[in-house]
C-alpha cells in the first residue's frame, strides 16, 4: 500500500479532493498524516476524516532549519513513499529536497514554465495569454521548476477575472491531482528521481474527465476548452 503525507497552509481543497479519491475509488493508498506549517483550516477538515494530523508552525521557530527538521522528523516518523503539497505556502529548503529527493510533488496554478510563484492569475491577465492551467510537477530545488508530470489548461473568457480564474483553476486542480494519485497507485504512471514515465492512458479518465483533448507525451496534457 502506498502512503502519502501531504503538506497545507490554508483551507485545504486540493487536500480534501486527494482524500475523498482515496475513500471514493477505494484507492490502495493510506494517508499517513497532513501537516500545516501555520493554522490551517484543512487540519480540521482532516480529523474530520480520521487522518492524523500535525501543526508545525513555522512562527514558533527561530529559523528555517529548525522548522524544516521537525518537519523532516514528523514526516520521517510516518514513512511515506509521496509527500504531496497541497497549497503549501513555503519554499522548500535543497537540504529538505535532497532528503526526500524525487519524492515530494507539487500542484502549481499556470503552464509551467510560464509564471512560476505567486499572483498567477493576475499575471496571466496582465500578459493578455488566451490560455492558463495548472501543472503537477516533481519538487527540485528550483521554485517551480521540476520535470513535469502532467497540465490541464482552459481557455482564457473575455469576461475572467482574477476572482473567476482563480475559482475556474481550482475546479482544474480537484481534478488533476487526484488523476495523478491513482495514477501513480495503479502504476500508469511512475516517477523515478527526475524521471516521469507515462506508460500508457489511464483508462479511468474517461470516466472522470469527458470533452477533453488528452496525451502523454512528453506527459500528461488535458486541453479543456468547453
Amino acid at each position: 500500500m502506498i502512503k502519502i503525507a501531504i503538506l497545507i497552509s490554508g483551507r485545504g481543497s486540493n487536500m480534501v479532493s486527494l482524500v475523498n479519491a482515496v475513500e471514493r475509488k477505494n484507492l490502495d493508498c493510506q494517508v499517513a498524516c497532513v501537516i500545516a506549517n501555520k493554522k490551517s483550516a484543512g487540519l480540521a477538515l482532516a480529523k474530520e476524516n480520521n487522518i492524523p494530523t500535525k501543526l508545525i508552525n513555522q512562527f514558533d521557530y527561530e529559523n528555517k532549519f529548525d522548522h524544516e527538521l521537525a518537519l523532516i522528523l514528523e514526516l520521517e516518523s510516518h514513512n511515506p513513499d509521496w509527500i504531496l503539497l497541497a497549497g503549501y505556502m513555503a519554499i522548500l529548503s535543497s537540504n529538505f529536497v535532497e532528503k526526500f529527493a524525487g519524492k515530494i510533488i507539487n500542484i502549481h496554478p499556470s503552464l509551467l514554465p510560464k509564471f512560476k510563484g505567486l499572483n498567477t492569475h493576475s499575471r496571466v491577465l496582465k500578459a493578455g495569454n488566451k490560455t492558463h492551467g495548472t501543472t503537477v510537477h516533481v519538487v527540485t530545488n528550483e521554485l517551480d521548476d521540476g520535470p513535469i508530470i502532467a497540465q490541464s489548461e482552459i481557455r482564457i473568457l473575455a469576461n475572467d477575472t482574477v476572482e473567476t480564474l482563480e475559482y475556474r483553476i481550482l475546479q482544474e486542480e480537484h481534478i488533476l491531482y487526484p488523476l495523478i494519485l491513482e495514477s501513480l497507485v495503479k502504476e500508469y504512471l511512475e516517477i523515478k528521481l527526475d524521471k516521469v514515465t507515462w506508460h500508457s492512458v489511464p483508462p479511468f479518465l474517461d470516466s472522470e474527465i469527458k470533452n477533453r483533448n488528452i496525451s502523454i507525451k512528453p506527459y500528461l496534457f488535458i486541453k479543456n476548452h468547453n
